[in-house]
């Protein structure tokens, strides 16, 4: 229509605009915090929040090696005479007390090491994970099942020793014996099961001695069938036991990655613990700020980070907070996932490319912050980053909106309106946009709105998102108000074409969740409604958009799923 040729006339900027240009929507400094003298940690000390593994893990690693040493001394020698002298005394010792009813009962004890056995612990640990959504513990169980499998296969094709002879054998047996193959599988299967479904602590502590009586069970079966060595059954239990202990203790260490079955976003870590000692030490190191409580805060509206509310000493004997976001690896690689979900659903909607390391997350974050508080904009006080893991966790501080309430939840006039109308033009000005504006990140104090979150912020945004910012402010503030009154406050600051374009760019895909959900528990049509008082409509701009690299991108998940798939089907269909 002949609309879409007009010149484009620009309103009068408002009060609230003009005071964040010219940096005059002052707000309250920050409480004064209490700061004590950093230190810089020596070279060679461990970080506040170290990666370790416990000297068991570190004994049953040795054993380990002294299994796979021996197997290669055994190859290169061909010398094993004595060892079989020693396991057939042994075994003689025991068909010695065989009866009847003992061979009974060692039938029934030995039912763990049985193939379908196995094969249901299998698929009860990969049911359980997936239904609690613990991904990283489900990849680190199936990886190492594999893993150990094909070891523990592959030494006893190479060593080729037989089953136990001038012994009775009463049980059944597949392959050759060194190692057992079921007792190495069984010890992998239940230390993985230990280490993934069993909360850390008194639980674990009293599951790890039922798992060891379950394989001296097991064990104890088998020798007294004559299935296998005890030197197979000994070099089946060390690799069994060592390779999934330090790849879940090292992996998924209980302070990052805990056990539990409390509902809630996997993205909040727990903060008690070693893990709040850690924080405590380190603000207190690397800020020189000193904390007496760290608490969870505002969960509800976050689902990329652990957002804290930090109580820390202020002048004389009073107390402050401070709020800091918590991010950790995987933090880091739920941002990728996300964002390669939103390549392959919908093409690029805009930057895409995912962080390398969760430090330059945090230093991302913290960059767009300070250039968000330089140009005036009503944000938190960044006061700085805090190291917890290097490379693993880290904290970014900032001031805390002591006795703000989400824009959801405030009293709005027109004077809160015209600041997040303004907030929204000044983004513009300086080249900047939020992408994620939604009630949450919107919060209300003694009549100033604050722009919280700038994690997903971008520098030299295109046009469209720069569009989407604007369509979704005036939503969040038709929440608490109206569709006409928004759009009335929006014309002296925004032409018509500017507003007809906003929410051309915006549908239910560029809004984020938390919106629609609330848009949805109003029964609302506040987009209708915005397009109804527009004095025209522009073409809805297309989102979808293909590209080589989203072709190649899809071609190559849908093979890695359908070779994952064929390689968990083999494994289950394996006999032991």
């Amino acid at each position: 229509m002949a609309a879409t040729t007009r010149a484009p006339t620009t309103p009068a900027p408002s009060t609230a605009a003009q005071q964040l240009a010219r940096g005059q929507a002052r707000r309250p400094d920050p409480p004064p915090i209490q700061r004590v003298r950093r230190r810089r940690r020596p070279s060679g000390e461990p970080p506040p929040l170290p990666r370790h593994l416990n000297a068991s893990g570190k004994w049953w690693l040795a054993l380990s090696g002294v299994v796979l040493v021996s197997v290669l001394v055994v190859v290169a020698t061909r010398s094993v005479a004595f060892v079989d002298l020693v396991d057939t005394r042994v075994l003689q010792g025991i068909a010695g007390i065989r009866s009847p009813g003992l061979t009974q009962v060692a039938e029934v004890a030995g039912v763990l090491g049985t193939s379908r056995a196995i094969h249901v612990l299998w698929l009860l640990n990969i049911a359980v994970l997936a239904v609690f959504r613990r991904w990283r513990h489900l990849l680190i169980w199936v990886v190492v099942g594999i893993l150990v499998v094909n070891v523990a296969a592959t030494a006893a094709a190479t060593l080729q020793r037989p089953r136990p002879y001038e012994v009775e054998v009463l049980g059944p047996w597949l392959g050759y014996s060194m190692p057992s193959l079921p007792m190495t599988v069984l010890a992998t299967f239940l230390v993985s099961s230990l280490y993934s479904l069993v909360p850390a602590g008194r639980r674990r502590n009293t599951a790890k001695w039922l798992v060891g009586a379950l394989l001296l069970v097991t064990a104890a079966s088998r020798l007294y069938l004559a299935q296998d060595h005890p030197t197979d059954v000994v070099a089946g239990i060390v690799l069994g036991v060592a390779a999934p202990l330090a790849a879940f203790r090292m992996l998924t260490p209980n302070e990052v990655y805990p056990v539990r079955y409390r509902r809630g976003s996997p993205a909040h870590l727990d903060v008690t613990g070693a893990r709040g000692e850690a924080i405590t030490r380190a603000l207190q190191d690397q800020l020189g700020v000193v904390a007496t409580a760290v608490t969870p805060f505002g969960l509800a509206g976050s689902g990329g980070s652990t957002p804290l509310r930090i109580t820390v000493k202020a002048e004389g004997d009073e107390e402050s907070c401070i709020f800091g976001k918590l991010y950790a690896a995987t933090h880091l690689r739920s941002d990728r996932w996300f964002k390669l979900g939103r390549t392959l659903l919908y093409g690029r909607l805009e930057d895409e490319k995912p962080y390398h390391s969760v430090r330059r997350l945090v230093q991302y974050e913290d960059y767009v912050l300070r250039l968000l508080s330089d140009s005036g904009l009503p944000v938190p006080h960044p006061l700085g980053i805090v190291e917890i893991t290097p490379e693993r966790e880290y904290l970014l501080v900032t001031e805390f909106m002591q006795g703000a309430r989400e824009i959801g939840e405030a009293d709005i006039d027109e004077a809160v309106i015209d600041q997040g109308l303004a907030v929204v033009r000044r983004m513009w000005e300086i080249g900047m946009a939020h992408r994620d504006i939604k009630p949450a990140n919107l919060l209300v104090r003694d009549g100033t709105l604050f722009l919280i979150d700038s994690a997903f912020a971008e520098i030299r945004p295109s046009p469209w998102r720069q569009a989407v910012d604007l369509a979704n402010m005036m939503l969040v503030l038709a929440l608490r108000t109206d569709a006409p009154t928004v759009y009335a406050r929006a014309r002296l600051q925004f032409s018509d074409e500017e507003i007809a374009e906003a929410f051309a760019a915006t549908r239910g895909l560029t809004m984020p969740s938390q919106l629609r959900r609330m848009l949805r528990a109003q029964g609302k049509d506040l987009h209708a409604a915005f397009l109804d008082l527009l004095p025209y409509r522009l073409p809805p701009v297309r989102i979808q958009r293909w590209t080589w690299r989203r072709v190649g991108l899809s071609l190559v998940t849908l093979v890695a799923l359908l070779v994952t798939v064929g390689v968990v089907i083999n494994l289950l269909g394996s006999p032991l």
